[in-house]
Order: C-alpha cells, then structure tokens, then sequence
C-alpha cells in the first residue's frame, strides 16, 4: 500500500504569536497552521479569549518539547478592578457581587505581600483543568461546582505598578500553573470588597523576547500572494522561527561525537557525567545540530527522552532547524 502523503509542509520551529483579545488560542493555532502550511503545530498553554499578548506555536519537531514552554515561568501584567467580584473572575462573566471599595495603600501593600513566594491556590472553575475528561469550565457553564483541591504555585514577583480609584495596574512572574484570575479575585476577597480581572497582558514565557512577537496579521501578510500551488516560496516566512530546540535552550548541553549521536538517535543511553536522576540535558552534535533531550536515570546514564526526527524522505542529513 502506497504511503499517505501527509498535508502541509515538513517545517520546524517556534513562533511568538502577539494574541490580540477575543480570539481562543486554539483558533490562532490553526490560523498560524495555516499560514505556514505546517503538517502539525501545537500551542504551549492557551490564554483567554480576554487575554492578549505571547502565545508561542510549535510547529512540527518543535511540539515534541512544547511540555518544556508549559511547565516554564510566565509574566503578566493585569488590569484589576476592585469592588466588583464575577463568576468567571473576569469582565467575561457575570457580576456575582459589588462592594464599597475602602482600602489605603498600606492594606493593599499588606495584602500583595501574602501572594508572594509559595503559596497554594485553588484554580478557578472556569479553567481548563480536567475532571473525569472534560475542562472545568464545561461544568461551570452548567452550574455544577466541582470541589478542587488547592495546588502549590511561585509567585516570584507581585509589583504594583499604578492605582487609579479602583483600578489595580499589576505585574506578576509566577510559575507554571497559575491563574491570573484566581489570583486576583482572592486579592478581592482577602481585601473584602471582591475584584475581577478587566485586562490581562503576557508579556513572557520563559525566556523569550518580547520583542519577537507577531500578530496573526503579520503573518498573513507575508502569505499575502501564496496560491494552492506548492511552488510558493516560504523562505522569508520561515525566517521568523526559532530554533527547534528553543523550548529547551536553558537545559545543561551535551555535545557528543557522531557515534554517539546515532546511538542516542537509535534510543540508546549516553555515558555522560554523573548527574542526580531526573536531570534533563539538551544533545547537540559537534556540528551544533539539536538531536534532542535526554534524562538521567537512576542507573547513572543519560537516556533519550526527546528526540529529533530526521527527514529521511528528502535526504536530509540533518533535522530542520532554523537559524
């Protein structure tokens, strides 16, 4: 039997995607398919229809470390009203309950500082959290309360940065699974007068530059002259991905010499320094090619975890990445 030839190009890389308000991620993840003409892309954690800002899109290889930009640190910045609590947290939902706002600067200042650093958080039922399968806010938009156990987040930073009357301009770094809304509303109700979310911002995820952000817009207009025929040329385009292996760029590298770079391409173990098991390294060969991560074991070897997959089809001699 002849071999499905798949859909859309064979392309690799990340791309900072600004998210403009209103629109679900998911919905920008297909746009963005779509104008690469990639054969698969994932998004690394999805935003709010409410929210804007960095999204990244992992297209082909790349989505295979996407869990990598899911677990990293985020920063936000937020918009709070006070003195107005919704049932979603945000100016998406309904108003749930309105309160004299009588809070001074030293009570605000007060109540920040018990957000910071460790701390538990119960996330909202209007998240994206499963429950025997389905999304949290499936129930929610049902009526049916789902009893959620409190989960240990960072809050690295919480700065104030302006006061307008009830209007809290904030920035937040935190961790992986926070909620901005979730944080926000028990600031409101840690200040007894309830708060929702009116904006949210991300301005970061991980280390990636803010600067490097495109709207779907840009993008299209880059595609602007493309036609069903597959002779459109998509060099300028795919200039504006990141390396594959960006998602995991902060990991410890591990440079190996071409016999040892089939081996772990072929799922064998790499004889490298002794680390606790658990640790995670990036694998390059010596000519600076990412081949993918490997993780220590309890048996002192570096395993394959991730790896890159060659492009045998075109006669590749190496994975796609970008410069």
């Amino acid at each position: 039997m002849a071999k499905r030839s798949k859909k859309g190009r064979p392309v690799n890389g990340v791309i900072l995607v600004n998210k403009h308000q209103g629109e679900s991620s998911n919905r920008i993840l297909q746009q963005v398919k779509r104008i690469f003409n990639a054969q698969k892309a994932g998004h690394t954690g999805a935003l709010d229809p409410l929210a804007t800002g960095m999204l990244p899109i992992c297209l082909g290889e790349a989505t295979k470390f996407s869990q990598f930009l899911l677990d990293a640190d985020k920063t936000y910045r937020v918009r709070a009203q006070l003195g107005v609590r919704t049932d979603t947290s945000d100016a998406d939902g309904e108003v749930v309950a309105e309160a004299a706002v009588d809070v001074n600067e030293q009570q605000l200042a007060a109540a920040l500082d018990t957000f910071r650093g460790d701390i538990l958080q119960v996330p909202s039922m209007f998240s994206a959290l499963k429950h025997q399968g389905k999304p949290l806010y499936e129930y929610a938009r049902k009526g049916i309360e789902i009893e959620r156990e409190a989960r240990p987040i960072s809050i690295y930073r919480l700065e104030l940065l302006q006061r307008e009357g009830d209007v809290l301009e904030m920035e937040v770094h935190c961790s992986k699974g926070t909620y901005i809304r979730s944080l926000v509303d028990d600031l409101g109700q840690l200040l007894g007068c309830g708060a929702h979310v009116q904006a949210l911002h991300r301005t970061q995820v991980a280390d990636y530059p803010a600067d490097a952000m495109l709207s779907v817009d840009q993008l299209n207009a880059y595609v602007a002259d493309a036609t069903e025929s597959a002779d459109f040329d998509y060099a300028e385009l795919d200039a504006l991905l990141l390396p594959v292996y960006s998602p995991v760029a902060n990991l410890p590298l591990k440079t190996v010499n071409s016999r040892q770079a089939h081996s772990f391409l072929h799922g064998q173990p790499l004889n490298a320094e002794s680390a606790p098991a658990g640790t995670l390294i990036r694998v390059e060969n010596t000519e600076q090619v990412f081949l993918g991560v490997a993780e220590y074991r309890a048996d002192g070897l570096a395993w394959p975890k991730r790896l890159v997959v060659f492009d045998l089809e075109v006669g590749a001699k190496r994975p796609y990445t970008s410069p």
